[in-house]
């Protein structure tokens, strides 16, 4: 079987479970216990948030533990809305993972916020002259990802928010997707607010971050004992938190020549399915605009998740978009608010894999998706 569903999730690194595994057996304390059982999990928190912030070019105390990238990017919204007394008016774009865009519907739904969304290119891109267009004197928070998880677009966060910057506008990035890929250091993206998930690095599910600027003040989400600094309350997942940092640091220290390589492979193995399948398009842009290990594609006349299970059957497993909204009979809302018709939108299918996936495999799989894809056809087609 060859697995190209990375933007899903991906397989716990061995040196991941290996490190944690300890806090999961004879070193189990909860960090906030005062004894040496506690101390000793409290050590290992402080340990693992100090390299994750090493690894995010900040400092440890603005490394928040979270229990994933959804509620890292609640918490981001929500918080730093409420937290910020600037305004009332939020601005994001209709592209952005679920876990943005109901945040920011709820602000709105309940709390009488404002929201603008950023007018995208036919690829997804969000053009500095865009941003501004939107932009408000009581704009709160910017948010956009840094890597869409759907169609691979790679946005300028540096360049983006500069504008929001000189502005004085907090602005927050969901890089749940380019982390490991990407330069995801804070001071070189310029921004307030930085959300990571584990499972997508090789650390388990059920762990991920937030960065949050020392200086913004920011509202809890979940209200308790008033854990991570009153940011976050619930007791820490300390041994997730040691497998995230662990698996970062890991993903870092690979990070250039695993993407340089995926480059390579992923413009092949785009031009050979462009090749093989007629009326097949690319969703998505191309070249430095595009994440490293991303394909996605749509084709007309058929069903996506029809040749999803005709690839399967060839041993290939991929996915027609987020895995969050998964079983829906919805068309993707990344493709439909680029002004892709819902009955194509419905024939997408994405790519996306790990390092260990070679050229090869890839070329492979193209001749998988031109034989599901034709099988679909030839099904409609008698029907």
């Amino acid at each position: 079987m060859l697995y190209l569903d990375a933007a899903a999730t991906s397989p716990v690194r061995r040196e991941a479970l290996e490190a944690m595994w300890p806090y999961l057996t004879g070193d189990f304390g909860n960090p906030s216990s005062r004894h040496t059982v506690g101390e000793s999990a409290a050590r290992a928190l402080e340990g693992a948030r100090s390299a994750v912030a090493s690894w995010l070019g900040c400092r440890p105390g603005e490394v928040v533990f979270t229990a994933g990238g959804t509620e890292a990017d609640n918490l981001a919204i929500k918080g730093i809305a409420l937290g910020n007394p600037r305004g009332r008016h939020l601005v994001t774009t209709e592209i952005e993972h679920e876990g943005v865009l109901e945040s920011v519907s709820f602000l709105a739904r309940f709390l009488d916020f404002e929201v603008s969304f950023v007018p995208l290119t036919p690829t997804g891109i969000v053009t500095p002259d865009a941003l501004r267009s939107v932009l408000r004197t009581d704009t709160t928070l910017v948010s956009i990802a840094h890597a869409n998880n759907e169609i691979g677009t790679v946005q300028d966060i540096p360049a983006l928010s500069a504008i929001t910057r000189a502005a004085g506008i907090p602005f927050h990035t969901d890089a749940v997707q380019s982390a490991g890929w990407l330069d995801t250091r804070v001071d070189h993206l310029g921004v307030q607010a930085l959300t990571i998930s584990g499972h997508k690095l090789g650390a388990p599910k059920g762990v991920g971050a937030l960065f949050v600027a020392g200086r913004l003040p920011i509202e809890p989400v979940l209200h308790g004992g008033g854990q991570e600094r009153g940011r976050r309350s619930g007791t820490e997942n300390v041994a997730g938190s040691v497998a995230l940092a662990v698996a970062a640091q890991l993903a870092e220290s690979e990070r250039l020549a695993r993407a340089d390589s995926a480059r390579t492979a992923r413009d092949a193995f785009i031009t050979d399915v462009l090749a093989r399948v007629p009326d097949a398009r690319l969703t998505g842009p191309t070249g430095a605009w595009r994440l490293p290990a991303n394909a996605s594609f749509v084709f007309p006349g058929t069903s996506g998740e029809s040749v999803l299970l005709e690839l399967e059957r060839r041993g290939v497993v991929s996915s027609s978009g987020s895995a969050c909204a998964a079983g829906s009979d919805e068309p993707s809302h990344v493709l439909m608010a680029l002004g892709v018709p819902a009955d194509v939108a419905q024939t997408s299918v994405r790519f996306t894999w790990g390092g260990e996936v070679t050229a090869a495999a890839l070329t492979d799989v193209a001749a998988a998706v031109e034989a599901a894809v034709g099988v679909v056809r030839g099904l409609g087609a008698r029907r």
